[in-house]
């Protein structure tokens, strides 16, 4: 689906009114309490940025700003903005979900943890821990137009080869893979659904 440009420029145009009405903590309703447009702007700013592809996933009300011509997604797990690609909307998704639905600390996530390859360092998509400190979950995240191939499976598997990590997650925001990893027995399996935290916990 392709926006019309003179559409874009009305769209870019309201969404960036929003944006400043958000951040404006004096903005009040009829009954002169604050309130926010982050939502309405988020869907907006997404529609600009990118196809507007409905992710497979809770929607969440994200911290979405615009500095410099460029339109900013909160990360609440390092505390700064980041840059919003469609990868980057995918991953946000999803520590939404794991956090809130999945019960998984977000203190235990970890995106700039770093995975170390052939003495080549990688940042992680998103690592998760477990109380004792284990990693228990690699997750590689795709942007929403980018197809779940055989390569990406075994991206991640030469990284879990060194790392061996037991939950692999494999997502583009649309299509959702996960596996169970026996070091054991030198197998995998792939299952229906992430465990909850308290199960890997």
């Amino acid at each position: 689906m392709r926006i019309r440009p003179a559409i874009r420029s009305i769209l870019v145009k309201r969404s960036n009114q929003l944006i400043e009405r958000s951040n404006d903590k004096s903005e009040k309703n009829h009954c002169g309490e604050s309130y926010e447009f982050p939502f309405f702007a988020e869907i907006l700013v997404y529609l600009c940025m990118f196809s507007p592809t409905p992710l497979n996933l809770p929607p969440f009300r994200a911290k979405i700003s615009k500095k410099n011509n460029a339109v900013y997604i909160f990360d609440e797990l390092r505390k700064k903005e980041l840059i919003l690609t469609p990868e980057e909307w995918v991953r946000q998704h999803w520590i939404n979900y794991l956090a809130l639905i999945k019960n998984y600390p977000k203190s235990l996530m970890n995106i700039e943890g770093g995975l170390k390859l052939n003495n080549l360092q990688r940042r992680s998509d998103l690592l998760i821990y477990n109380s004792k400190g284990h990693k228990v979950v690699l997750a590689e995240f795709k942007a929403p137009h980018i197809n779940i191939t055989q390569k990406v499976f075994e991206q991640i598997a030469n990284y879990n080869s060194v790392h061996r990590i037991p939950y692999l997650l494999v997502s583009n925001g649309i299509n959702h893979y996960y596996c169970k990893v026996d070091f054991d027995n030198e197998s995998y399996q792939f299952i229906e659904e992430l465990p909850d935290y308290s199960e890997i916990g």
